[in-house]
């Protein structure tokens, strides 16, 4: 298998494990780098893996239903590796306050969220050291009714 194959099948896992339901906490330490940084313009840069794991707790606590998934193939070079997907949840949990743009001060609110993005994500070491992505924020803004559409 190459390298970028390996990656590939990295990536495919952390999917499924990290931003997949079922959850799978244990695939933070398995896969990610230390010091890993995961950024999304909605939520803002998490570095380390005790911050990544504290964010992925919160997220879904408030939307337990919360799942994300890869759509179509990923490209890879080396060590990099960019793949779309597609997702989303509903805030049936607690009150949720992390968003740059705002937050949701009721619990339970029933408000569904569902958007794409391209995440682009660098390895070392079959480990994940970054995973940068570009969301559909402002769809899923407005779908929490942060921001009205116009």
């Amino acid at each position: 298998m190459s390298r970028e194959d390996e990656n590939k099948a990295v990536v495919a896992k952390w999917f499924k494990g990290f931003w997949g339901n079922p959850y799978d906490e244990g695939v933070i330490d398995e896969l990610a780098a230390d010091d890993v940084l995961v950024h999304y313009p909605m939520h803002g840069p998490r570095k380390g893996r005790d911050d990544v794991r504290a964010f992925m707790a919160e997220f879904r606590e408030a939307f337990p239903d919360l799942n994300f998934w890869g759509v179509g193939e990923p490209i890879a070079e080396g060590d990099i590796v960019v793949a779309r997907w597609d997702g989303g949840g509903t805030h049936t949990g607690p009150a949720f306050s992390d968003l740059p743009i705002g937050s949701l001060d009721e619990a339970n609110t029933g408000r569904t969220i569902r958007f794409t993005g391209t995440t682009w994500f660098r390895l070392k070491d079959g480990r994940i050291v970054e995973e940068l992505g570009q969301e559909g924020a402002l769809d899923a803004v407005r779908q929490l009714g942060l921001i009205r559409a116009a």
